[in-house]
């Protein structure tokens, strides 16, 4: 039987309180202030034209403060609407000009010179009203004496009555001047529905609504609605997104109770439902049931897409608005955490869905985007990921602008910013003088900059070079050392050669192609048989990155980051990454594509702390799915664990391999061109066999045994 969730009437009220609202009879609208004000209600609505941002020209009237209250609205006494009250507080911005000591001597002498400290100060104020599908703009002219202002201080409020409004629905109020001497104030209200409002009599369209019981059993979601038999109404869910225009997702006119399933993988926190009695003139009422649901969050950053768009774009793609910060950060070679930098970006309500542009002068490929929410790193885009050029080793200098003309320059290291010219024993401190010179000399790129500070970005790579030179002679002066060496110590000459033909050794495994592998850690069992896998594919000329190699580094720096360096590290050096599929992967996987219908019929295991490959996914879905896949990754996946069918198809436009029974094939992809003959391949493919066959083995024996440890069952798609 499904859990009842929570029971709600059409348009699920949120509070448990009963209201009782006052009513207003008859269709006008009016405005009334309080004393000392005049105001004045234009007839018919206006156009919503905020326009720009101008300067006060003296004292002016500004509202400061939205307050609602529901009324009705009433055209007999059982026809009723729902409407909105709206009360603006206004307060005095701006001050009175001074006059000079002539100026007052005059005025005394003049007392129409005294005119505009007796006159009126006037305002026109909009009042911008939303609720789907409705817009509406009013205009209202307030007055007061100006011999009663005082700068800064309130002066009273303005009341209209009213803006009608559905049932359920939300709602969107802006207030400004015209012209607008500052932002608007804005103010957004969920109103109520029929059971939490004392309006049965009043409101028509209550006294016979659609009973909705939304409950949840598993990953499915049940939306029952009780009606009688007869009963006929309409059915729509549909995506409410404020940053832009509703989307509808599914209609229906029903008849009768019925009972709809969602999978939970279809949860938004704006998944909203509409419901209506199919009558003439029926209100529609509106409910978002899911705004606080963990799994429909969890959905919403799943679907997120992050890109930056050359030369200087970026783009944040979801199905509902975030509500997440976006900043600008600069990654160093080497893997580090990505540094904030100080260009403001959207800093709270990102607009989704809409192209955005960086405030840059130039574009840097060490220069990234961050999207966050609840201080959580959810996503991370960088100018270098579409073409994969390599991270620059430039130093970023942090100029800052005092009065006259003074600066300071202070150079991003991951140890915070260090002062060109301190004692510091960093890079930038032990240059500071040489990167002085380049920065005045022009050689310093200008990323970004204001009237106090400004970005530049300095290149190193003059610097590498001449340590490396002192590196070299160092190298030359030990080689001289040991050759004389050999002069007088004949008898070790081979022990010499021994020596040699051993750093000869390494130096061929440290040019050895990088493979990264990823997979899902499902339970100890596979997880061995990964490392065994891992063990044995390091005997061969592979340089292997696992996770289970660097546990202490992921812990510090999250799943997320840590794949993100290692996979820019391995395709960077030619290297391809390996995707090991399991039942757990493919049900990650489907999830993430939103196959409802596998993702159903698996059952994933939780994700743990170390998880690479449920965090990898944001990342290597983009490449799958805008064809950057082909030579930089490889599929494969166990024999007895998991069927070739059971692979997604998205994945199939890599080469697949099923271990250990297509190792000499697998072996030589990721080898690449430097791959040994057949024979040699084959000699290869039975080691790394010997090695594995145990280990999966044992696997397979466990998952026979439900009852041992570890135990389960096979995926037999």
């Amino acid at each position: 039987m499904p859990v009842p969730w929570f029971l709600l009437s059409l348009a699920l009220g949120r509070s448990p309180m009963v209201l009782s609202l006052e009513k207003l009879m008859g269709p006008q609208d009016t405005a009334r202030c309080s004393p000392g004000l005049s105001c004045h209600l234009w007839d018919g609505d206006v156009l919503c034209l905020p326009g720009s941002i101008v300067s006060a020209p003296g004292p002016v009237l500004v509202p400061t403060r939205l307050q609602t209250e529901l009324v009705l609205r009433c055209y007999q006494e059982t026809d009723c609407d729902l409407c909105v009250r709206v009360a603006i507080h206004l307060a005095v911005h701006g001050h009175w000009e001074e006059p000079k000591d002539e100026d007052k001597f005059g005025r005394a002498a003049d007392p129409e010179l005294e005119e505009p400290r007796n006159a009126f100060l006037q305002a026109q104020v909009v009042l911008s009203f939303q609720a789907y599908p409705t817009a509406r703009c009013v205009l209202l002219e307030v007055q007061v004496p100006a011999a009663l202002v005082q700068p800064g201080q309130s002066v009273g409020s303005v009341v209209f009555d009213c803006f009608e409004a559905a049932l359920g629905a939300e709602v969107r109020i802006w207030s400004y001047t015209q012209p607008r001497y500052q932002k608007e104030l804005n103010f957004t209200q969920q109103l109520p529905d029929c059971k939490g409002l004392e309006v049965r009599d009043s409101i028509q369209s209550c006294w016979a609504l659609p009973w909705l019981n939304v409950s949840a059993d598993g990953d499915d979601v049940y939306l029952v609605l009780d009606v009688s038999e007869e009963q006929r109404f309409g059915l729509s869910l549909y995506w409410n997104q404020i940053q832009g225009p509703t989307k509808p997702w599914w209609h229906r006119n029903l008849t009768g109770p019925q009972t709809i399933t969602l999978n939970h993988t279809d949860l938004f926190p704006c998944l909203c439902i509409q419901v209506w009695p199919l009558e003439p003139d029926s209100v529609r009422t509106s409910v978002c049931p899911f705004r606080e649901d963990p799994r429909a969050h969890r959905n919403l950053w799943r679907a997120a897409r992050l890109q930056l768009l050359p030369p200087r774009g970026w783009r944040l793609d979801a199905p509902c608005s975030l509500l997440a910060e976006a900043t600008l950060c600069w990654q160093a070679p080497g893997g580090g955490p990505c540094q904030s930098l100080v260009p403001p970006l959207y800093q709270a309500n990102v607009t989704v869905n809409k192209t955005l542009e960086l405030p840059l002068l130039n574009a840097h490929p060490n220069l990234c985007v961050q999207v966050s929410s609840w201080e959580k790193l959810q996503l991370q885009e960088c100018l270098w990921a579409d073409s994969l050029r390599a991270l620059k080793d430039d130093l970023l200098l942090v100029e800052t602008r005092g009065l006259q003309d003074n600066r300071s320059l202070c150079a991003l290291e991951p140890s915070g910013c260090t002062p060109l010219l301190s004692k510091a024993s960093t890079r930038a401190a032990r240059l500071g003088e040489q990167l002085l010179q380049d920065l005045q000399s022009g050689q310093c790129l200008q990323l970004w900059e204001d009237e106090l500070r400004a970005l530049w970005a300095c290149p190193m790579d003059k610097y590498v070079h001449q340590r490396w030179a002192l590196v070299w002679l160092a190298c030359l002066l030990l080689a001289s050392v040991l050759f004389l060496l050999f002069l007088f110590r004949k008898d070790h000459v081979k022990g010499w050669l021994r020596l040699l033909k051993e750093d000869l050794r390494a130096g061929a495994a440290a040019t050895a192609r990088a493979a990264l592998l990823l997979y899902s850690a499902e339970d100890s069992g596979f997880e061995r048989l990964v490392g065994a896998l891992a063990s044995a594919l390091c005997q061969l000329p592979l340089q292997v990155t696992v996770d289970l190699w660097s546990r202490r580094e992921l812990s510090a720096q999250g799943p997320l980051a840590w794949f993100h360096a290692q996979r820019r590290q391995t395709l960077q050096e030619g290297g391809v990454v390996v995707l090991l599929f399991s039942p757990g992967a493919v049900a990650l996987c489907h999830e993430w594509l939103q196959d409802a219908a596998s993702a159903s019929a698996s059952a994933s295991a939780p994700h743990g702390p170390h998880d690479a490959f449920a965090a990898s996914l944001s990342c290597v879905l983009p490449d799958f799915l805008q064809g950057r896949a082909p030579g930089r990754y490889v599929g494969a996946y166990f024999d007895g664990l998991l069927h070739s069918g059971a692979v997604p198809a998205l994945f199939r436009s890599v080469p697949v391999f099923s271990l250990p029974s297509q190792l000499p094939d697998f072996l030589g992809t990721l080898q690449g061109p430097g791959a040994p003959g057949p024979g040699r391949l084959g000699e290869r493919a039975k080691q790394v066999s010997r090695a594995l066959q145990p280990t999966l083995d044992q696997l397979l024996q466990a998952l026979g045994d439900p009852g041992g440890p570890g135990g389960g069952t096979r995926d037999g798609t």
